[in-house]
């Protein structure tokens, strides 16, 4: 995990330093766009980085994961003045990040204290890591992986609405509205996986805690104490929360195409990114998954990471 965040780290800022100093002939209208986001990102990772140390809970982004991004998108929709292309990237994100904070909320990660909630468990996993186990070594890793490069991505990823303002003179047309409604079928099928391992993982606990109490009969059911999601969609993906997660932000992306930009263009590095953060953050949490159940390795074996397919 520590290979993947520094190779992500030093990505991100070669080519975020190749993007802008580029001649991509901004107007000024779309620079000041740019400059008032990137100074709440900047912000928002500052202030992430202060609580999480102040009270030792590093999930902090994690919280705002979901809620920053229709900041950025409603933000770049006003500077556009509306119009019908952006508005309507608007409303998907927003739509995202309702399904997805109400998700995180249900699973504790949310508290009436601000600061408090359920922090991420790869966390304190990782913190037992040697090379991260001084304060000083974990702070710098909070500070530029958890909440800077995290921060920094969630704002790349949410920049394509910013090239497709870009080209707003062009005119919706049917590939607009093939993209919407491929990634609103992404966010459909992230819901459906999320509530199918919600259902597991609660079952699964609701047993252990009757285990607890003498009641063996429950946890002795062989579907639970595999220990880990592996039906309906989830047997055919190992991550179909993930793959529906980074489809949604490629959709996302094609919406500059639609827009009538390149098929490559400047803002594509947030969707890449991302694909290579859910990589490493997948292969962290197979590790812990597969060091508790040991059934998971057979599962991992047989079944594909992100798409029904071994290609990726």
């Amino acid at each position: 995990m520590i290979k993947t965040a520094s190779f992500l780290i030093i990505t991100l800022v070669l080519i975020s330093v190749a993007i802008f100093t580029a001649d991509l002939h901004f107007t000024t209208l779309e620079w000041e766009a740019l400059i008032q986001v990137s100074t709440v990102t900047l912000a928002v990772a500052l202030i992430c980085f202060i609580v999480g140390e102040i009270t030792g809970n590093n999930s902090q982004v994690d919280k705002l994961w979901s809620l920053i991004p229709i900041y950025y998108a409603w933000h770049f929709a006003a500077a556009a003045g509306f119009e019908p292309r952006t508005n309507i990237m608007a409303i998907l994100v927003t739509i995202w990040g309702i399904r997805l904070t109400y998700n995180f909320g249900r699973r504790g990660g949310y508290s009436l204290k601000f600061w408090g909630g359920e922090e991420d468990y790869r966390w304190s996993v990782l913190r037992q890591t040697p090379a991260l186990q001084s304060r000083w070594s974990w702070m710098l890793f909070n500070l530029f992986f958890i909440c800077l490069y995290q921060n920094i991505l969630i704002l790349l990823f949410t920049l394509p609405i910013m090239e497709a303002w870009r080209h707003s003179y062009e005119a919706l047309g049917a590939a607009d509205y093939l993209v919407a409604g491929l990634m609103l079928l992404m966010i459909i099928i992230e819901t459906i996986a999320d509530q199918q391992q919600y259902n597991y993982q609660t079952e699964k606990h609701r047993r252990l805690k009757l285990a607890q109490s003498g009641d063996n009969t429950p946890a002795s059911d062989p579907y639970y104490k595999k220990g880990f999601t592996h039906t309906g969609l989830w047997k055919y993906m190992r991550h179909p929360n993930y793959a529906a997660e980074q489809g949604t932000w490629i959709c996302f992306y094609l919406f500059t195409v639609s827009a009538g930009s390149t098929w490559v263009n400047w803002s594509i590095i947030g969707a890449i990114l991302l694909l290579f953060l859910f990589r490493g953050s997948s292969n962290f949490s197979e590790e812990i998954t597969a060091s508790k159940y040991p059934e998971f390795e057979e599962y991992r074996k047989r079944t594909p990471r992100f798409i029904p397919w071994k290609f990726w």
